[in-house]
């Protein structure tokens, strides 16, 4: 059996030892060529499996972490949550890929175009004898492409409406509660605070951040909103303007103020809020969305409260001057009731004139009283001359009276006796005209069921009843049997 040698997977395999006859110069022709003999080798059979695994921990032994610069291409985030994708640059394309654990924990967020610099393992995937690069981290390659990656995010969150001036609110002329986001330990929050003592001492909600690293956005994020969703009945103190701070650094090291959640936590907070981040020559997409943006954090906690002293000075001038208009208005008033008090003149003489006019209307009014009574007696007296004393028209009246009914009385005995003859006569009449006469001679008087006189035989119904009347008042009933 031939010996085996030490190789490499990759070495070439070695000429194949001859094994039976020798093989025929050219000069000999045989009459017929001999029957081939099973090759005989010693590298060993593997599968394609076995193959594929061996290549991939050959790569991933091989080259270990490598750093990797190209342009971001063809990118897909799976249903699984992990990202597929190449980096490409002019002369080749390697395959990525980025699991769901890792994705989340970048710094930046992926997107076609950019040009960045990949970490990771290389790595193959045996199913498709393609080597790839599992990325742990993904860096933008030069701050070129940084700016292009913010202005494009800058112009899509514009588009928006997010940084529209309509939404800016102002910032309270002195608040009650002040919120500070920024990192517990540097120097921003001992900056603000000192001069917020020294221009106007307020109340301080410090929420502690991380302000760079890449969990950074979303704990400044997180910060935004839990200052906007503090209850507004009191029960814990709400601010009444926000400061989002951080100190000077890198466009790197601000990129957490950069990033989407961030900016769209501002814009969505309903409390004022003023962006502090960097020097004043540093720019971050916050300051876009903030209500107003100040250039360093001190100038944040110059634009949150004014100052103490200039403010009890411009009190007190504000005061000095309202005095002054007082007394100016007030002088004025006096000057005008002294010249209108001259105009009117002295207050005694008119009272006098008035009271000597009072006394000469009430002696004219006492003399025309005296003469109007006088006059209403003389003509008291004179009606009183023409009437009659009421004895005498009694008198009068009883003669008339006693007259008259001496003239009745002869009246009566004159009209009474004619009267009397008359009617004797009329009743003579009457009595001979009476039906009770006619009843004297032998007639009935005949009356029906209602009691009406019957003159008319044939107003009779043969069965109807009849009463009948005779001389001596009584009466009879009947029935009409014809």
């Amino acid at each position: 059996m031939p010996a085996m040698t030490n190789r490499t997977l990759f070495d070439p395999p070695p000429n194949p030892a001859p094994v039976g006859d020798p093989i025929p110069s050219a000069k000999q022709t045989p009459a017929e060529p001999p029957a081939a003999a099973p090759m005989r080798t010693n590298v060993p059979e593997m599968s394609v499996a076995d193959l594929a695994n061996a290549l991939r921990r050959t790569l991933e032994e091989s080259f270990g972490r490598v750093r990797v610069r190209g342009e971001l291409s063809g990118l897909k985030l799976a249903s699984s949550g992990h990202l597929y994708g190449t980096i490409k640059d002019a002369d080749a394309v390697i395959d990525i890929v980025c699991w769901k654990g890792n994705l989340s924990k970048l710094s930046i967020r992926p997107e076609d175009g950019l040009d960045v610099v990949c970490v990771g393992k290389v790595s193959s995937y045996p199913k498709s004898s393609r080597y790839q690069i599992i990325v742990d981290s993904i860096e933008l390659a030069g701050e070129g492409a940084l700016l292009k990656m913010l202005e494009d995010r800058r112009k899509k969150l514009a588009a928006e409406g997010l940084f529209d001036a309509a939404r800016k609110k102002p910032i309270p002329f002195l608040p009650t509660v002040i919120g500070v986001v920024t990192s517990p330990t540097g120097a921003v929050i001992r900056d603000i605070m000192h001069r917020l003592n020294d221009r106007f001492p307020r109340h301080v909600l410090l929420w502690p951040v991380a302000v760079q690293g890449d969990n950074a956005a979303a704990q400044i994020a997180a910060a935004i909103a839990g200052f906007d969703a503090l209850p507004h009945d009191g029960s814990v103190p709400r601010p009444d303007v926000v400061i989002v701070a951080r100190g000077g650094g890198s466009l790197e090291d601000l990129m957490a103020f950069n990033e989407e959640i961030v900016v769209r936590a501002a814009a969505a907070c309903s409390i004022p809020l003023i962006s502090a981040v960097g020097h004043e020559t540093d720019t971050t997409l916050i300051d876009y969305a903030a209500d107003m943006r100040a250039p360093t954090p001190t100038g944040a906690a110059e634009m949150a409260v004014p100052v103490r002293a200039e403010l009890m000075a411009q009190i007190m001038d504000d005061a000095r001057r309202l005095m002054g208009g007082m007394n100016r208005i007030t002088d004025r008033h006096h000057e005008r009731v002294v010249s209108l008090a001259a105009r009117l003149g002295d207050p005694q003489k008119l009272l006098q004139i008035k009271t000597q006019a009072a006394d000469h209307a009430i002696h004219r009014l006492d003399a025309a009283f005296d003469k109007a009574v006088q006059a209403r007696i003389a003509k008291l007296d004179r009606l009183s001359a023409a009437l009659r004393h009421p004895r005498q028209i009694v008198e009068d009246a009883g003669r008339r009276l006693s007259e008259r009914a001496e003239r009745l009385i002869r009246a009566a005995q004159t009209i009474t006796p004619d009267k009397a003859r008359t009617l004797t006569a009329t009743v003579r009449v009457l009595d001979s005209l009476s039906f009770e006469r006619v009843l004297d001679r032998g007639f009935v008087v005949v009356r029906d069921a209602a009691g009406t006189p019957v003159s008319n035989a044939d107003a009779l119904a043969k069965g109807s009843d009849i009463t009948l009347e005779f001389r001596d008042k009584k009466h009879r009933t009947a029935t009409v049997k014809d």
